[in-house]
């Protein structure tokens, strides 16, 4: 099995020097980095600071551009708080016809400072059952289309990429049509395969949040016919707010019915937990949230393989409470963000 990091502890050789290795495929056991007899638990919007982090930190981000913009403007003081943001390795979600376009800039980028890069493979047909983020490739060709060159684009780099991000939870809940349900497994499948052509590339396939499917055994089915035993792990937390605590508990559970598959959890957002008193679209741009846990391999847990932040800090969840549509940068929002992690 390959993994992010050795199955049952984070190498002191990762601490130091080994951020060249990260997302290179394992043996069966483990992968290639050493175990240590210690780890480091990290804190809050603390761990994985920039120096320290295996993870690529787009340098043309919108975070780092509006820091830029909010220097140029005077706004000193709300550009330094900013930089809780900018300064962080966040995954990069390409978009269009041509995935390829936005992911060879930061494949190369990753390649020339030595560090792995974050990508979210969002394109799957009949996406977000129509809600804020509805779209997605318009048949299963063009998806595999689609798919092709997103590999392809990867090349021979270190790479980390979440796969679709609702799609096996959206089967369970209902949201996505009976219909349609063989034919994305299916395309799941075939993209774990596709995706694992690439050597240095590790996957983990998304299966939703501890707030959302809360019987982790209802995901056992969708996720083996979706190719989870060919992936590296899965992910958890996507772009929500669900503390480390109670995602770590989902899954490890979820783990194990799986028979020990890791994962990662997005902490992007989760500094504050979710918003309570508020059951109506919760997950949806809630107010007063704050950053997670730093983007890290350092977690302190032998099935987590990492924190990281795929969600994007700042972007919009869709237009509720006042945002933009979905994915767009909200610099209001970001700057909440950043000072609630004081």
């Amino acid at each position: 099995m390959s993994r992010l990091i050795r199955s049952r502890g984070v190498s002191r050789v990762l601490a130091l020097a080994v951020v060249t290795v990260l997302g290179l495929a394992a043996c069966a056991e483990g992968s290639d980095i050493e175990e240590a007899s210690a780890v480091r638990k990290p804190s809050k919007a603390s761990a994985g600071s920039p120096a320290q982090s295996p993870f690529w930190v787009d340098p043309q981000s919108p975070s780092a551009r509006q820091v830029a913009d909010w220097q140029r403007t005077g706004r000193a003081s709300d550009a330094e708080l900013l930089r809780r943001i900018s300064e962080q390795p966040a995954a990069i979600w390409p978009a269009g016809e041509d995935p390829a376009t936005m992911m060879r800039a930061a494949t190369a980028g990753a390649a020339k400072d030595g560090r792995t890069a974050l990508f979210v493979a969002y394109d799957i047909p009949h996406r977000d059952c129509g809600q804020h983020s509805a779209g997605g490739a318009t048949s299963p060709e063009a998806y595999r289309t689609w798919i092709d060159r997103f590999a392809a684009a990867l090349g021979d780099s270190k790479a980390v990429v979440i796969l679709e991000p609702d799609a096996v939870a959206h089967t369970v809940d209902g949201c996505t049509p009976e219909e349609y349900r063989a034919e994305r497994f299916q395309l799941l499948s075939d993209a774990i395969d596709r995706l694992k052509r690439q050597p240095h590339t590790t996957v983990y396939l998304d299966a939703g949040n501890p707030a959302w499917i809360t019987d982790a055994s209802k995901l056992r089915e969708p996720l083996t016919l979706s190719g989870i035993e060919r992936a590296d792990g899965f992910a958890l937390n996507v772009s929500n707010f669900q503390t480390d605590t109670a995602v770590r508990t989902y899954g490890q559970e979820l783990s194990r019915i799986l028979g020990g598959k890791h994962f990662v959890i997005d902490t992007s957002r989760n500094g504050k937990g979710p918003l309570t008193g508020d059951t109506d679209n919760v997950w949806c741009n809630p107010p007063d949230r704050a950053l997670g846990t730093g983007p890290t391999a350092e977690t302190g847990d032998p099935l987590v393989d990492a924190f990281l932040w795929i969600k994007r800090p700042g972007e919009s969840d869709g237009e509720c409470r006042g945002g933009p549509a979905a994915g767009t940068w909200w610099p209001d929002y970001a700057l909440g963000l950043a000072r609630n992690s004081s």
